[in-house]
């Protein structure tokens, strides 16, 4: 009994040594990573010292001088063009909807074949190299190309917001349906039914409300990165805002951005109410 227990404690003993090895030999590499990155990347204390009291006085320009007793007229002369943001906006939020609805009807038809567990090998591969293509090329650059290929407005940005969606959404909407119960499709190849038939009836409806939710999530991020494809002539705000940038219009660049902040925080505060609502009804029919 005592060989075996002091055997037992020098298993451990040693597990423990191992472990901690292990551990020590990764924090080293994570370390050297960094170091590494950090040498590459050119990052400078003493740069960013020297660069952070000009980055807030940059902030500090951008900010109205708003005083109590004209408080009125300095709000209307801060917010000037209020009329040509809002309407800029709408069309960022249209870019963003329209690019999320078709990137989601994409990503919805190529997540069935690019599922471990629903399709051969061979589709699998295939499908999520192209979703990897669609999601790794930044939207920036694909409404580059886009603006060249259909010229200026908000097609361009439409087609790039949808194009990365896909590759987003594809992957993700592929991961939920990885997790459905495959019983039902079992079921229903076994009474005859297509392999289309078997996803519509026996995955979709199990996949509809982690679908519903990342898109609904992907919306809100399409909204702000459509707020930056003007800067390429994609439509929207963005091209409102580089210009401002660019003549040094200081106060127009807050009441722009606070525009933009004001917008993405109502579309996430409106999404995240909609995301619980679907997936607490999801949770008490299914209860």
């Amino acid at each position: 009994m005592t060989s075996a227990r002091l055997a037992a404690e020098a298993a451990w003993t040693s597990a423990r040594r191992r472990r901690r090895a292990f551990s020590s030999l990764w924090t080293a590499v994570f370390l050297l990573a960094v170091a590494v990155a950090a040498q590459v990347g050119e990052v400078s204390l003493a740069r960013l010292a020297a660069g952070l009291p000009m980055a807030l006085d940059y902030i500090g320009r951008t900010l109205p001088a708003l005083s109590l007793s004209t408080l009125r007229a300095d709000l209307a002369e801060w917010m000037w063009g209020l009329d040509l943001w809002v309407g800029l906006l709408l069309d960022t939020v249209l870019i963003g909807y329209t690019g999320t609805v078709l990137g989601a009807a994409a990503a919805l038809l190529l997540s069935f074949p690019a599922a471990t567990t629903l399709a051969p090998r061979w589709s699998v591969e295939v499908v999520r190299r192209v979703l990897e293509l669609a999601r790794t090329v930044p939207t920036l650059v694909f409404a580059l190309i886009f603006v060249y290929a259909f010229g200026l407005g908000p097609l361009a940005g439409v087609l790039a917001v949808a194009l990365h969606t896909m590759g987003a959404l594809g992957k993700l909407f592929a991961e939920v349906h990885e997790n459905a119960d495959l019983r039902s499709v079992d079921a229903i190849r076994a009474a005859g039914g297509s392999w289309g038939q078997a996803m519509r009836y026996g995955v979709l409806p199990q996949s509809l409300p982690g679908l519903l939710s990342f898109g609904l999530m992907r919306f809100e991020i399409n909204v702000r990165e459509g707020s930056v494809l003007g800067i390429v002539g994609a439509g929207g705000i963005g091209e409102e805002l580089y210009l401002s940038v660019r003549q040094f219009s200081y106060p127009d660049i807050s009441a722009i951005l606070i525009l933009i902040l004001l917008t993405v925080t109502l579309i996430d505060l409106l999404c995240g109410r909609l995301r619980h609502r679907i997936i607490g009804a999801e949770a008490l029919r299914a209860a």
